[in-house]
């Protein structure tokens, strides 16, 4: 059963890997990260830890049973209470309810443990899965995202207001 886990520094070959291995399925529907990021992904995942560490943000890896990293899940904070989310899945786990139910957990941590109360995350008009994934984690549409938020294509915010009830379970 794959386990929700919270970045660390022992996660970062298994990161590079998923990244790696699932660029041409991610570039499908949001903008590729470009060579850059790979050729300075050490940096960056160092500053990403740093990030977490001084509290901007949240940063979560799904792991499957053979250590592989299957999706990133990502809380940016704002300083009201709320946080913008991104995720990706691996292609190969993709449609099976593994980005759903993950995201409903992640709702359920940033309750509980993060102490939001509000999370919102935009996906562009052609990003069908996404904007599904969020509907079934209790998203509504919050209104439209600014094309450059999402590489340039148009698309809609998504909110999803946490109640009690994300904190339970």
């Amino acid at each position: 059963m794959p386990e929700l886990q919270r970045l660390h520094a022992g996660h970062a070959a298994a990161v590079l890997a998923f990244e790696l291995a699932n660029r041409a399925y991610f570039a499908a529907f949001i903008s590729d990260r470009g060579d850059e990021f790979y050729d300075q992904f050490t940096t960056l995942y160092s500053a990403l830890l740093a990030e977490q560490e001084a509290g901007a943000g949240a940063y979560y890896v799904l792991v499957g049973e053979d250590g592989s990293v299957l999706g990133r899940f990502n809380l940016n904070f704002a300083p009201d209470g709320t946080a913008e989310l991104g995720y990706r899945v691996a292609q190969h786990v993709a449609g099976r309810g593994v980005a759903t139910a993950t995201v409903r957990e992640l709702c359920r941590l940033a309750a509980a443990r993060h102490g939001l109360r509000t999370l919102r995350a935009a996906t562009s008009r052609q990003n069908v899965a996404s904007q599904k994934v969020l509907t079934k984690a209790g998203f509504v549409p919050a209104g439209p995202a600014d094309p450059a938020h999402l590489g340039g294509k148009p698309g809609t915010w998504y909110q999803h207001d946490l109640a009690a009830g994300d904190v339970q379970q």
